[in-house]
């Protein structure tokens, strides 16, 4: 046989060999070249059928692009169940990852045996389906209720040892196809065969209640959980029945498309991390110890890069020790480390300086100070001076003029931008920030970097606040002019968290603290900004009442535990401000601010677009889901748009611009998307 699936007999063993590179996903050639595998081995006679897969996979689950045309036969419920009831045994040799379909492939099988390095995992629910091939109805029945309710609703996957654990393999063996040849197989029934798991009804609660709370409004991970409760009762062809009817109505949903387009974007933005010539990076110099530098030294020695870490003063020293020390003791309590690895970590991959003065050449120097240009371009001057120039310099600014601080170095080339967002050894998000200046050759590098360190980059050009940031700020005016207008900072929060965004703009003022924003409208000058609706209730609240969010016990909400109260101070200076502008107040329905909100992100992403600040509307949507909690399952804001419809979206944009022509107005790429729409072509 030749094609995606390959075959040979030999000895009374027949090989099938799942080869569809990269990752042997379950294409339709795949389907059918098992079938038609099957069905020559049943003609030509076998003792033994070893299933596998070539290269580094057994098989990575479906082909996601498949999702959004009509299923074609065959379909993998069908191959599934003729491996189920071939005639003779038929064994898993899982020689990598085993996820999705290719785990269901894997379940019906009569045995299975696992490479040390293999995962085995049903990730549906994370691209907003669920098992499509008996996953949820074989999987309880072959290793229990439980352990089979925390892989499918939460979309996670185990390693070979926990499998064989719970039984889900029957052996791990570095050699899977030859231990697959001799393993003696399992005196039990077919997985489809065995005996309904037992009920437990307080472990479905628990799985409904996780569910709720680490995949708000999300319908694929409930669905999957009644699923998987349903085996408990049904006869196998009924809730086989049940998920395929299930599967079939979420593949099309607007949650599903969402998901997929999101996946779709992290695949090709990390892409981008294993192309051109960017050189590896073994050593590098982090500027400040603070929250943020010390989790970038973190991460960055997390991956085995040496990193000097440098301080203005002995003080600052010892502080950023403690901050570097404790993510190292955090990761020991969490179990990610052994305290011996974090101590040896800690002596062997830091060098700590006070000044510039006895700097190791380093291949890249990050950046991390206060916000301030003058501050920026001191220490790059002082890097500048210290370090060879080849060296890579890097500004972690979230706001400031990339290729003003390029202009102020020996070498602009090596110059660019690496904004971490918070928690920097936790984010996934890191937009890289090319200046007109920046070589290929250190674009290339930076996105090496990130690669390595596991981050999704965004490459996004210079302005103020890139993309993330500028598109934050649009979003938090336009709900500031809300409050103007009659709506209350709770209310706006509310309406928020209930189209699906993990916080409020408002609570998130209080997380990060008023200051910060508070600083940064005084360095735009907005208090006397032409041609620009400037609202002054935040600033306000800075300089009238001190209140900076949580740190100081009060911002826009009061707070005396873990949750915030509406403050009346607050409200008191909305009302006052909206007097003072001569507006009259009237009542917002939630669905009102969540519209304006979300629009304003869209307007402003198109801008962003038309300025070549982002070369896609994936870029945008890959920022805001993964650095601002834009809901994953909507997209993104500019998928969001797609959904809503581009000629709505710009409806709704020249409506507001009618009403306040200094906050809106229709972006040219948008007219020129829909343009293009019209015509038939993509956005």
């Amino acid at each position: 046989m030749t094609g995606p699936v390959r075959l040979s007999l030999a000895g009374g063993i027949a090989h099938v060999v799942i080869d569809n590179p990269p990752v042997n996903v379950t294409s339709e050639a795949v389907r059918a070249g098992l079938m038609q595998a099957f069905d020559t081995v049943e003609a030509q006679g076998a003792d033994r059928v070893i299933l596998t897969g070539a290269g580094k996979a057994f098989v990575a689950g479906a082909d996601a692009r498949e999702f959004s045309s009509a299923p074609r036969p065959p379909h993998l419920p069908d191959v599934v169940a003729r491996i189920e009831a071939f005639p003779v045994p038929v064994v898993a040799a899982i020689n990598g990852v085993a996820l999705g379909g290719g785990l269901e492939l894997a379940l019906a099988c009569h045995a299975r045996v696992a490479a040390p390095s293999a995962s085995l995992g049903l990730p549906e629910v994370t691209l907003g389906v669920v098992p499509g091939a008996g996953g949820t109805q074989r999987l309880p029945r072959l290793i229990g209720l439980g352990p089979a309710l925390t892989m499918i609703a939460q979309g996670s996957s185990v390693s070979a040892g926990e499998a064989l654990s719970l039984g889900l393999v029957d052996a791990v063996d570095e050699d899977v196809v030859a231990a697959a040849q001799t393993l003696p197989l399992p005196d039990r029934l077919p997985t489809g065969s065995l005996p309904a798991p037992l009920g437990d009804e307080a472990a479905l609660a628990a799985a409904r209640a996780g569910a709720a709370r680490r995949m708000p409004g999300q319908v694929a991970p409930i669905r999957a959980i009644e699923l998987v409760a349903a085996a408990c009762h049904l006869p196998l062809n009924e809730g086989l029945a049940m998920e395929r009817a299930t599967f079939l109505a979420l593949k099309t949903s607007d949650q599903a498309a969402a998901l997929r387009h999101v996946f779709f974007a992290e695949r090709a933005a990390m892409a981008q991390t294993r192309k051109g010539e960017g050189a590896e990076i073994a050593s590098a110099v982090v500027v400040g110890g603070g929250t943020m530098g010390a989790a970038i030294a973190y991460a960055l020695s997390s991956v085995g890069i040496a990193v000097a870490m440098v301080e203005t003063d002995a003080a600052g020293i010892e502080r950023a020790q403690g901050n570097v020390g404790r993510l190292h003791a955090d990761a020991v309590s969490r179990g990610k480390m052994s305290a011996e690895t974090a101590a040896r970590r800690m002596a062997e991959r830091y060098t700590w300086h006070v000044g510039y003065g006895d700097l190791p050449p380093a291949d890249i120097a990050v950046e991390a100070v206060f916000e301030d240009l003058a501050v920026k371009a001191g220490v790059f001057a002082a890097l500048d001076a210290s370090l060879p120039e080849m060296t890579i310099l890097a500004t972690n600014t979230s706001y400031l003029d990339v290729d003003r601080l390029a202009g102020t170095v020996r070498a602009p080339e090596r110059f660019i931008g690496l904004h971490f967002f918070s928690p920097a050894h936790v984010m996934k998000l890191l937009e890289v920030i090319r200046a007109q200046t920046t070589s290929p050759a250190t674009l290339a590098t930076a996105m090496r970097l990130a690669g390595r360190l596991g981050k999704i980059p965004v490459l996004a050009g210079v302005c103020d606040g890139f993309i993330g940031n500028r598109i934050l700020t649009r979003y938090r005016q336009t709900c500031d002019i809300m409050l103007l207008e009659g709506a209350l900072p709770w209310q706006v929060d509310a309406a928020m968290r209930g189209f699906g965004m993990a916080m409020g703009p408002y609570e998130v003022q209080d997380l990060s603290g008023l200051d910060i924003a508070y600083a940064n409208r005084k360095r735009l000058g907005w208090r006397t900004k032409a041609g620009f609706r400037y609202v002054p209730i935040a600033d306000r609240i800075v300089e009238e009442t001190g209140r900076l969010g949580r740190k100081t016990g009060a911002g826009w909400y009061d707070y005396g535990g873990k949750a915030g109260r509406p403050a009346a101070i607050v409200e008191r200076i909305v009302v006052e401000e909206s007097a003072r502008a001569g507006i009259a107040r009237r009542a917002f329905a939630d669905s009102e601010i969540v519209e304006r909100a979300t629009t304003a992100m869209i307007e402003e992403g198109w801008r962003i677009l038309d300025e070549g600040i982002a070369a896609t509307p994936s870029d945008i949507d890959l920022v805001l889901v993964h650095g601002y909690a834009f809901p994953r399952w909507r997209g993104g804001p500019m998928h969001y748009a797609q959904a809503l419809g581009l000629e709505t979206v710009r409806a709704r944009i020249a409506a507001y611009a009618d009403e306040d022509p200094l906050s809106w107005g229709v972006p040219a790429a948008l007219d020129r998307a829909i343009e293009r729409n019209t015509c038939g072509e993509a956005a």
